[in-house]
């Protein structure tokens, strides 16, 4: 393998890569990248086995070739070369030879054979959507995931497909976040896949929120084709909980607040919340809503806000934390909060609209 490529053309693959590449020495060679050179360019690759990363970078090929290196070396190299740095990449036996102007490199290689790839997903469909609409999904739900929940279904996100929309949903058992979008091309068959926490994290940061992008959605891994990068990531091997039994519905008691002081009046009553279980009592009457939080040093907080809320009065306790998280997802200058009664979730959403929901379980306090 020989090739030839500008400092920045190197940097770009290996900097959206290095996400996945494996810092414990399981297995060696999931701490090295494997590069291919062919036909112009070079594809960098990088798995921990869960997550896969494809990236490609045009370069000048010399000799094709394919071989794996120490990923974390071969960027920190390419990151202290000077900016406008021309990099010549070549192989010598059992090393890879790297040169830039009086810089010179040589870094041990393992053979490509043994690194482990994800050729085909099997995908029983494919889904095209605005790369937006998609960081939006991910960006307005996944907060509410699970992490290292014996439910090991619940630590990751629902990717949902059916009629004409794509829905994310996460919940960790005390809160559900949902959110769909409406796609043009008609329906599409019925199908979930939970991708699993780190690939959800992961495809958060290669994302742009530029252009489309395509979903494959396989049996068991999903592949997203963004511009230049290819993500696949395992699914969950389970079943996700039936969401649509815990969402509130024929909710009779709905008040209205502007979100900035809600999450304000909010942030300051938790100060003196319980710093373990961080509870914190609403009163909803008509006209106002009171909040209350104490501690064990027999601290208290209280503040009252102005709602728009005529129905009977409840009194009833949340996890303060779920409640800011929620509040924070709503774009909304209003937020809208249903209930049902004292002992019932409460449904978090902008008033009037239905594509993202937030459910909060209340807490005994």
């Amino acid at each position: 393998m020989k090739l030839t490529a500008s400092r920045e053309a190197l940097l770009k693959p290996l900097q959206a890569v290095i996400g996945v590449v494996e810092r414990r020495q399981t297995m060696p060679i999931l701490a090295n990248v494997l590069l291919v050179a062919r036909d112009g360019s070079v594809s960098v690759t990088a798995t921990d086995l869960e997550v896969e990363l494809v990236a490609d970078a045009n370069v000048q090929v010399d000799a094709a070739g394919e071989v794996t290196v120490p990923g974390r070396k071969l960027l920190d190299i390419c990151r202290a070369l000077p900016d406008d740095a021309e990099v010549s990449i070549s192989q010598s036996g059992e090393k890879l030879m790297l040169k830039s102007g009086r810089s010179k490199f040589s870094l041990t290689t393992l053979p490509a054979a043994e690194f482990p790839t994800v050729e085909d997903i099997n995908a029983g469909q494919s889904v095209s959507v605005a790369q937006a609409a998609l960081m939006r999904l991910i960006e307005k739900t996944h907060f509410s995931m699970a992490q290292q929940d014996v439910r090991y279904y619940l630590n990751g996100l629902l990717l949902e497909t059916g009629a004409a929309s794509l829905r994310t949903v996460a919940t960790d058992g005390h809160r559900l976040a949902l959110c769909e979008v409406t796609l043009d091309g008609g329906e599409l068959p019925e199908q979930q896949v939970i991708v699993p926490r780190k690939g959800v994290l992961e495809l958060q940061r290669l994302m742009t929120g530029e252009g489309e992008l395509t979903i494959e959605l396989g049996t068991n891994h999903v592949r997203i084709q963004l511009e230049g990068i290819r993500f696949t990531s395992k699914l969950i091997d389970g079943r996700f909980p039936e969401y649509e039994r815990v969402i509130p519905q024929d909710t009779s008691n709905t008040m209205s607040a502007d979100r900035g002081l809600f999450k304000a009046a909010l942030q300051r009553t938790a100060i003196l919340s319980n710093e373990k279980y961080r509870g914190i009592r609403l009163i909803i009457r008509s006209g106002g809503l009171l909040l209350q939080a104490h501690n064990p040093e027999q601290e208290e907080a209280e503040e009252e806000i102005e709602i728009g809320y005529d129905g009977e009065e409840i009194e009833i306790g949340f996890n303060v934390n779920y409640l800011l998280d929620a509040i924070g997802a709503i774009e909304s200058d209003e937020v809208s909060l249903s209930l049902v009664d004292s002992n019932s979730s409460c449904l978090l959403r902008e008033p009037g609209k239905d594509d993202c929901k937030y459910v909060v379980m209340p807490m005994r306090l």
